[in-house]
């Protein structure tokens, strides 16, 4: 009897869930009226960039004498809890920025680089060999970039930035002809699995901004819209990634060797995959330490995670983590590796892409936060002339914001001299010079060359990263070695360290 009125229990409230999900109206985000903001500019993307651009909005205000409204989205839930601690900055853009960064009392950049190398792995053992004087370059920081960027906020904040974290943005708005953006719509709440509309559903608040600046990182959604609706990858390369597997260690203290960086290649990646390892000893005793791979790898049994994991198997890394050692955080990025030749049309009307929404990353430096930081800075005085030249008194259809003068000062400043000079590094793996091949073309392009030469070599045009990737039939299945905690640990015991909820 009992089981019997369970089941009928069970069957009504089941009948009430598909009763009460029919009468739900199915989601339309075309056709939901949403609360709205007008705004001078509205930044998507509380990073390195964006807040860069946020800052410089700010300062042209002050000297300029023109009042700007600027509002940066953010979705995560602070600023800088989406950007895992470890990196080496050049303070290049920093310096520019904020000429007197030193003399904050709070600024995060205590440790400097002390010493640089790079290291050849084979399975066993490991061989100090000449690294490119891009990345030996001294006069650069170890960082926590997330605390780097939340100080970055915080300046952001008391020079009158309205910095919103937990709001992500979620799609474009246009003009009612479709030709310009208008300004960023956020994201809904309340939608059911099925998309439709709970009781508890808020739809999403629409920022209408004179200027939108995308900075979002790599391979962001509102980017990939904007390029894909404004063609702006036209005449240019396909976009090359690069996937970044990081941890940060408390390492016992006779291990720990403040401001060293070491940058790895070989073992445990095979002749025919692109990527390299390494370690950067932060300040507070703090180690991080990772392994970026290639996206075009052809194998597809193989797993950027495992590989990571077996890389610290390896006797160097076994070393550097053992005593009273303590991994605190994991986390994982993608990166944009093109190059200068994979970087998309960087304007389109009524906005602009900066940071790793365009993708500059030097490649041989291992090193892209200061060209992003630029390009923020850049398009900010852009953005300001804008603003400062239209008449309406909110953002308006009949004055599209045109950011090309962007385009030409980042065409004319130091991030593309910095980009053209290694333009050949990361394409020269992708000719049929193969990754050996783009070793050795590296080294020669980096340490006698540096760039000054008549050819660029072309990322393959219409060929992905995952065009590479060979049937499995065609491959050997890898033998990973069993994890070894602590220093090694399945994805889930990883995932649990990476503060995500």
């Amino acid at each position: 009897m009992i089981v019997r009125l369970r089941g009928q229990h069970t069957r009504f409230v089941r009948s009430l869930h598909s009763t009460a999900s029919r009468s739900r109206e199915l989601f339309d985000p075309n056709n939901v009226e949403r609360p709205t903001d007008d705004v001078d500019v509205c930044i998507v993307g509380a990073g390195p960039a964006g807040l860069s651009a946020a800052i410089r909005l700010k300062q042209l205000e002050q000297d300029k004498g023109r009042e700007i409204r600027v509002v940066v989205l953010e979705k995560g839930a602070e600023v800088g809890s989406h950007i895992l601690s470890g990196a080496v900055l050049e303070p290049r853009a920093l310096n520019e920025l904020l000429p007197d960064w030193k003399q904050r009392s709070d600024h995060p950049l205590t440790q400097p680089t002390t010493s640089t190398q790079m290291r050849l792995f084979t399975k066993n053992r490991s061989f100090r060999i000449p690294q490119p004087p891009q990345m030996a370059k001294m006069g650069t920081y170890v960082i926590s970039l997330s605390r780097v960027t939340a100080w970055l906020g915080s300046i952001a904040e008391e020079m009158g930035v309205e910095v919103y974290p937990g709001f992500a943005g979620a799609g474009l708005v246009y003009s009612k002809d479709g030709r310009s953006v208008l300004g960023v719509r956020t994201n809904e709440v309340g939608l059911d699995r099925q998309g439709r509309m709970k009781d508890s559903f808020e739809p999403g608040m629409e920022f209408r901004a004179r200027v939108t600046l995308l900075a979002e990182g790599a391979h962001g959604s509102l980017s990939k819209e904007a390029i894909r609706r404004f063609k702006l990858r036209e005449g240019r390369d396909p976009q090359t990634y690069g996937l970044g597997l990081k941890e940060v260690w408390r390492v016992d203290p006779s291990k720990y060797e403040p401001g060293k960086v070491v940058h790895t290649m070989g073992w445990p990646l095979d002749l025919h995959t692109y990527g390299g390892g390494w370690a950067y000893h932060m300040a507070d005793g703090l180690v991080t330490l990772g392994l970026v791979i290639g996206l075009d790898y052809a194998n597809p049994y193989l797993s950027p995670y495992r590989e990571f994991q077996r890389m610290k198997h390896h006797p160097y890394f076994r070393d550097l983590l053992s005593g009273e050692s303590t991994r605190i955080a994991y986390g994982a990025r993608v990166l944009n590796e093109g190059g200068l030749q994979s970087v998309p049309k960087l304007n389109f009307p009524g906005g602009a892409l900066i940071g790793c929404s365009a993708g500059f990353v030097n490649v041989p430096k291992i090193k892209g936060t200061h060209n992003a930081m630029k390009s923020g800075m850049l398009a900010a005085e852009a953005a300001f002339d804008v603003v400062a030249s239209q008449t309406s008194e909110s953002p308006s259809e009949d004055e599209p914001a045109d950011m090309s003068a962007y385009e030409t000062s980042l065409r004319n400043s130091w991030v593309h001299e910095d980009l053209y000079e290694v333009r050949n590094v990361r394409p020269s793996f992708n000719t049929p010079l193969g990754v050996v091949g783009g070793v050795l073309y590296s080294g020669i392009d980096t340490l006698l060359l540096r760039g000054r030469t008549p050819w660029t070599f072309r990322n393959k045009l219409g060929l992905s990263d995952a065009a590479h990737t060979k049937r499995a039939s065609e491959c050997k299945p890898i033998d990973y070695p069993p994890f070894e905690p602590p220093l090694s640990t399945d994805l889930l015991t990883s995932v649990s360290l990476t503060a995500i909820t």
